[in-house]
């Protein structure tokens, strides 16, 4: 029964929010060309529990999942081939096409120096946990993701993650991507040890929070992003940029020379 209720919660925190509008969505064919396996493709969500997750998080962020390339083989039915593995609230692991978030705000988070065999080892432990599915019956764990926006200190968003059982969290977040980088010792977060000449938390609290995030396995999709050992890759830089060959509207150039004049 609570298993029932749990996913029933689920549901509603999956519901689509009408008012996402994305901002600047990467051109579709452009991130196709230019995901390797092996990436973290980061999402702005558009759930209801995305903005939870944004909230508690401190980012644009909600949603990670991870690009396996044509490791899967193409559907009987002629479908897209799924080429993303991720952890939806609900419905768990699960491999998905990538045009799923062609509509979306997105960033490509890439892991810097990883050999082809561990890369490889990563890919493979992710395609084994396709079909792993979440514990929902803490129903306490799911019901704080319904206040969005919950009135408590900066520093304490983040441990609200870690509240209760943690098992819909693991359904929510990023951990079982950071678990398959784990899995090769591949770091996430900067050393909480001050060794000279290597990336560490500059305070007391930044390093607290790692060493919590580290101990619960709670890593958000943000980590990636601040990780100083994943590159940000942008499909439109890796393809070749040239601001003096773009086409601009001279109504445009009008209206952005006013607005400097008016605004200086």
């Amino acid at each position: 029964m609570l298993d029932w209720i749990g996913r029933q919660l689920a549901k509603r925190l999956t519901k689509v929010s009408p008012r996402y509008k994305p901002y600047t969505p990467s051109d579709y064919a452009t991130l196709c060309d230019t995901l390797r396996p092996g990436d973290v493709l980061l999402i702005e969500g558009n759930q209801f529990v995305s903005a939870s997750i944004k909230y508690l998080t401190q980012s644009t962020w909600s949603h990670a999942a991870f690009f396996i390339g044509d490791a899967l083989p193409e559907p009987a039915d002629g479908s897209e081939r799924p080429r993303l593995i991720e952890v939806n609230l609900g419905d768990g692991c699960v491999a998905t096409p990538l045009s799923s978030y062609q509509d979306f705000n997105t960033r490509i988070c890439r892991a810097v120096g990883l050999s082809d065999e561990d890369r490889q080892q990563v890919v493979d432990f992710m395609l084994s946990k396709i079909g792993t599915r979440y514990d929902l019956k803490n129903i306490v764990d799911l019901l704080r993701y319904f206040l969005p926006t919950p009135p408590v200190p900066v520093r304490w968003r983040r441990r609200m993650i870690a509240f209760g059982s943690g098992a819909p969290t693991k359904a929510i977040c990023s951990s079982l991507i950071a678990q398959a980088f784990q899995s090769v010792r591949y770091p996430i977060l900067p050393e909480v040890t001050l060794a000279p000449g290597r990336p560490h938390a500059a305070s007391d609290h930044s390093r607290r929070e790692i060493l919590h995030i580290r101990h619960f396995s709670l890593f958000a999709p943000r980590d990636f992003d601040l990780s100083p050992y994943f590159r940000v890759v942008k499909p439109t830089i890796e393809k070749g940029f040239d601001y003096k060959a773009l086409t601009w509207s001279e109504d445009t150039i009008g209206q952005d020379a006013l607005r400097i004049k008016i605004g200086g």
